[in-house]
C-alpha cells in the first residue's frame, strides 16, 4: 500500500543559489533504511491539489543521516516551496525509499564511471561515497556537467571527497560557459565529447560499471557512446530526473467487442483486491486512482518507477519505460502510469512489486 510517513526537517542549507539540501528525521526510522542511489517520494497539498514529487537521497547509508537535494525548477510548485518556504521543524510526508539505480560491480578493484548533469549529481553522490568508503580497492571517475561554476551542486563536498580519496577519485567538470581554459572541459556532454574524454582522459577499458543521471538527451548520447566504446548494457545504469516526452504515445486499437463491453480490471493493493471497469484510453494507474485507491505514484511519466506493479493476467501496452530493467519487464512488471489495456481483462498487483 502507498503508505506515507512523517519526516521532521532538522536542517536546511543551500548548496547553490537555487538548490537546498534538506536533512530529515524519520518518526519511524525502520521505514527509511535505504540503498545508495534511491529516492524519496513526497506529497503536499497546494491550494487543495495534491502534488507528489520524487527527490534522490544524496547521503550515503553509512553516514547515518537522511538527506535529499532539491533544486528549484521554473514553475515548479514543490521545488520552489522547498527552496523558499520550507523551514527547520516542518514535517514532510514521504514514502519509503525506492529505486534500483545502484548495482554492485562484479569485479575486483572496480573502476566506476559516473556521468551527472545538474541536479543529476544527487543519487550519483550517494553511490560515489558508498563505493569509495566500503571498498578500499575501488576507483571512481565522475564527469559532472553544468552551465557555470556557480551551478555546481555539492561543490565543496566534492572537493572534500577529492582530498579524502586523492588517488581513487577523479572528478572532471564540464562547463557550458568559457570559464574552463581547456576545450576538452568546455561545452556539452554529447557523443563527440564522450569520445574525446575516452581518448584523452578516461581509460574506458578499465571501467567495470557506469552510472548516468541527467536529462534524457544527454543520457541517451552517453549510453550509446559507452556501448560504442565497449561497455555492455549490463554495465550501464541510468536514472532520469526528467522526461522529454510531452505525453503518452497513441495506444494500439483494441477490438470493437472490448471497446463496446469495456475492460474488466482487477487490482490488488495492500492486501485488498478491487474489481471495476477500466474506461477507454485510461492507464492502469489512473483507473485505480479513479476508484479512490491510494495507488503509489509520483512522476506519471515512466521515469521514477514508483507506480511499479506486476501484471498477472491480460495484455497491456507500456508506452514509455525509463525506469524498469529488461529482466523486470520480462517478469511481468510494468509502470502502471504508462500501461493501457489491450485485452478485455487485466489483473495487476502492486504488492508483488514490494509496495
Amino acid at each position: 500500500m502507498a503508505m506515507f510517513h512523517p519526516l521532521k526537517v532538522t536542517d536546511i542549507h543551500k548548496t547553490i543559489r537555487d538548490a537546498v539540501v534538506v536533512t530529515l528525521q524519520p518518526v519511524n526510522p525502520e521505514h527509511f533504511e535505504f540503498a545508495p542511489g534511491q529516492y524519496l517520494t513526497f506529497k503536499r497539498d497546494f491550494d487543495g491539489d495534491e502534488l507528489r514529487r520524487s527527490y534522490s537521497i544524496c547521503a550515503a547509508p553509512h553516514e547515518g543521516i537522511l538527506q535529499v537535494g532539491i533544486k528549484s525548477v521554473d514553475g515548479g510548485a514543490f521545488s520552489t516551496w522547498a527552496n523558499t518556504e520550507l523551514q527547520v521543524g516542518d514535517v514532510m510526508d514521504a514514502m519509503p525509499p525506492m529505486g534500483n539505480f545502484h548495482a554492485a560491480a562484479n569485479a575486483d578493484a572496480p573502476h566506476y564511471l559516473g556521468f551527472a548533469g545538474g541536479s543529476g549529481i544527487t543519487p550519483v553522490l550517494s553511490i560515489l561515497k558508498t563505493a569509495l568508503t566500503e571498498d578500499p580497492s575501488a576507483r571512481f571517475t565522475l564527469v559532472y556537467a553544468n552551465r557555470t561554476l556557480n551551478t555546481i551542486m555539492f561543490r565543496e563536498e566534492l572537493e572534500d571527497l577529492k582530498n579524502r580519496f586523492l588517488h581513487r577519485l577523479n572528478i572532471v567538470h564540464i562547463l557550458e560557459d568559457d570559464s574552463q581554459e581547456i576545450d576538452l572541459f568546455k561545452g556539452r556532454v554529447d557523443a563527440e565529447k564522450c569520445a574525446a574524454l575516452f581518448q584523452h582522459w578516461i581509460d574506458i577499458n578499465s571501467v567495470s560499471l557506469a552510472y548516468i543521471c541527467g536529462p534524457e538527451p544527454m543520457m541517451l548520447a552517453i549510453s550509446q557512446s559507452l556501448q560504442d566504446h565497449g561497455l555492455t548494457k549490463d554495465q550501464i545504469r541510468f536514472e532520469l530526473f526528467a522526461s522529454s516526452q510531452p505525453g503518452r504515445a497513441r495506444t494500439r486499437a483494441v477490438s470493437r467487442l472490448v471497446a463496446e463491453n469495456g475492460i474488466k480490471g482487477r487490482v490488488t493493493l495492500g492486501g485488498e483486491t478491487r474489481q471495476f471497469t477500466i474506461p477507454k484510453d485510461t492507464s492502469l494507474l489512473e483507473a485505480a486512482l479513479a476508484e479512490n485507491l491510494d495507488a503509489p505514484h509520483a512522476c506519471k511519466a515512466g521515469v521514477c518507477s514508483t507506480c511499479k506493479a506486476k501484471v498477472l493476467e491480460g495484455e497491456v501496452e507500456m508506452v514509455a519505460n525509463h525506469a524498469l530493467e529488461d529482466y523486470e519487464v520480462e517478469a511481468g512488471f510494468v509502470l502502471t502510469c504508462q500501461c493501457f489495456a489491450l485485452s478485455d481483462k487485466v489483473v495487476w498487483d502492486y504488492d508483488e512489486a514490494g509496495h
